[in-house]
């Protein structure tokens, strides 16, 4: 048994993990991203490797160019909203929530996140548990797209720049989100007095 260097026990097999892999083992770039893996689950527990920092450095890259860039434009074309309504607050909150379970949780969004996570099992409610599978970009990919609270920020500057850029089209959607939120609660809702 090894000490890492916060004190946590590991078992020996921290050492072989990082071992380079025989050519013949290793399987093409393509394979490694393939859909029919979806099905296989990855004996990799731990949360955060070491390795990752420079995907994770790199996803907050582009999630702070990218806001910084659509903020400026928003200002340079005068749409940086004065004040904001408590109402549109709401709205963006419960949109949020929800767009991101969607791309995180859904069982029919499981086509997008296929090729970066494995599936455990169904949650109920439409929903499915997964992990995220693979190694480096892979890896980090599977992280962010298979939790709800890691895509939160994501789903939350979309639409809010969308509300911004196209106000009519993303208000309507977002409208839709909030609907269908409110309607999974309300089914909750239902399903829990059934039970009494």
């Amino acid at each position: 048994m090894n000490v890492n260097n916060d004190g946590n026990a590991r078992g020996n097999n921290a050492q072989t993990k990082k071992k380079p892999r025989d050519m013949t083992e290793d399987q093409s770039l393509l394979g490694e991203y393939d859909p029919e893996k979806y099905g296989e689950k990855t004996d990799e527990k731990e949360e955060c490797e070491p390795a990752l920092l420079a995907e994770y450095a790199a996803a907050l890259t582009l999630f702070l160019a990218s806001v910084a860039t659509l903020t400026s434009t928003a200002a340079a074309k005068d749409l940086l909203p004065k004040k904001f309504k408590p109402l549109d607050l709401v709205v963006l909150g419960i949109a949020t929530h929800k767009l991101s379970r969607i791309v995180s949780k859904s069982r029919i969004t499981g086509a997008i996140r296929a090729p970066f996570v494995h599936y455990i099992c169904s949650c109920g409610a439409g929903e499915v548990d997964e992990e995220p599978r693979g190694r480096g970009l892979q890896r980090a990919v599977g992280e962010l797209i298979s939790c709800p609270y890691c895509m939160g920020p994501w789903s939350a500057a979309a639409l809010g720049f969308g509300m911004m850029f196209a106000p009519r089209v993303t208000k309507l959607f977002a409208s839709i989100l909030v609907g269908v939120a409110v309607s999974d609660f309300l089914h909750r809702a239902y399903a829990a007095t059934k039970k009494d």
